[in-house]
């Protein structure tokens, strides 16, 4: 998206061939921008420049990415054109008033279908740059206020009520764009251009999680996993704290940096994990490695308890209600609370009894119950999959070089 709007051609390497970044490429293809696959992790991007972009001749669709979908909002409430955005039947439920309603403050012209998708957004408006405090923690909101921003006539700050991921800032600071961010506040002064740059992106960190709780849970103890060119960024890094309070044998090694983001190995070792009451500081930093530490939680000893997980329950599924669905399937005791879950653990020998969950389309729950079948009595049957490509293009391969025995059925 930056690389887009910015003066040159930007270089990226390590680029993921998932759908989420498929979806979005092609959208910035349909405004106008040519992008190129140099090669399996290769783009380069043909920058327009931040008043280049041309209107869409069909509604853009995001496909399943919310990610896609929020920050296009932002970044596209600042055009002079007009704009539609959906996406496929999960992405069509999720809210998306929690983004639009800062940028109409900003001026943006937004309309959504009760609060979701299809998202229709005027373009023409002068953007006015705002002071926004957000009332729930997210990235997602952050980001879209701060790439609509870009076009705003004064600076644009966003107070956050716990600290949450900050790619956008850092990369925005690599484009050339000046960002102040200190005591929770983020500032963002509106830049005449974006200069192009070359990025780096790092191993994602989410991916990487489920092969964390697979080497901690998996009952070979001899067995070191490492898992290498992980992003260590300390706004995504929660569940290694969670993990590391459970007991679990996590070392971080080779440090070094890509770009603006730093990077290391991960070395994970089998261990007796033990159940905790996970402090609601570090729920933003892991948000998106819940489900898999549900199945943690279920292959330690004793209760774990989550509160403060609210935003669980708008992702792509309501994780909480779908994760302790399969979790009760697999013989597993636990309880839904409203802001989160309690799960009765035990951490000897087979946790979960085998048999079939429904994913709800959600990639994160399908691959978490793959990690479970390292603990599991007898297979795992795990139904609507296709999704898992969003973001983890080859994942039984991944996870078949891992150790763990999966195979997919049409």
């Amino acid at each position: 998206m930056l690389g887009s709007i910015a003066d040159g051609v930007t270089e990226v390497s390590g680029f993921l061939e998932s759908e989420d970044c498929l979806s979005t490429m092609k959208a910035m293809r349909a405004l106008g921008v040519r992008i190129e696959q140099t090669g399996p992790q290769s783009v380069r991007v043909h920058g327009v420049g931040m008043r280049g972009l041309q209107p869409a001749n069909h509604a853009l669709d995001m496909g399943n990415s919310g990610t896609a979908m929020r920050l296009m909002t932002g970044l596209l409430s600042g055009q002079s054109f007009d704009s539609e955005l959906i996406g496929d039947s999960s992405l069509m439920k999720r809210p998306m008033e929690r983004a639009a309603k800062p940028l109409r403050q900003m001026g943006a012209r937004i309309e959504t279908l009760d609060g979701k998708p299809p998202v229709k957004i005027k373009g023409g408006p002068s953007l006015q740059g705002i002071r926004y405090e957000l009332p729930v923690a997210s990235a997602q909101v952050k980001s879209a206020v701060l790439l609509a921003g870009l076009y705003a006539n004064s600076p644009t700050t966003v107070i956050e009520p716990a600290v949450t991921r900050d790619h956008t800032e850092r990369m925005l600071l690599s484009f050339g764009c000046q960002v102040d961010a200190a005591h929770g506040e983020v500032s963002l002064t509106p830049p005449t251009q974006l200069k192009a740059c070359t990025l780096e992106v790092p191993g994602d960190f989410s991916s990487a999680a489920f092969f964390m709780v697979a080497g901690s849970i998996n009952p070979k103890q001899d067995a070191v996993l490492t898992i290498t060119g992980v992003g260590i960024n300390p706004t995504r890094t929660g569940l290694l704290d969670i993990l590391a309070l459970m007991g679990a044998d996590l070392r971080v090694v080779n440090h070094r940096s890509a770009g603006a983001e730093p990077v290391a190995d991960i070395e994970v070792r089998p261990a007796q994990l033990k159940g905790i009451h996970v402090p609601e500081h570090l729920v933003p930093l892991a948000i998106d490695e819940f489900p898999v530490l549900f199945i943690a939680a279920a292959c330690a000893q004793g209760e774990t308890i989550v509160t403060g997980a609210e935003e669980l329950r708008v992702k792509e599924s309501d994780r909480i209600a779908v994760m302790a669905e399969g979790l009760r399937a697999m013989g597993v005791p636990c309880e839904v609370l409203p802001d989160g879950i309690r799960i009765q653990g035990r951490a000897e020998g087979k946790v979960f009894s085998g048999g079939t969950v429904d994913s709800h389309g959600d990639h994160r729950i399908a691959m978490s119950f793959s990690v479970a079948s390292l603990r599991a009595a007898a297979p795992i049957k795990i139904l609507d999959v296709a999704n898992v490509a969003t973001s983890f293009p080859d994942f039984p391969g991944t996870a078949g070089a891992a150790g763990l025995n999966v195979t997919v059925h049409d």
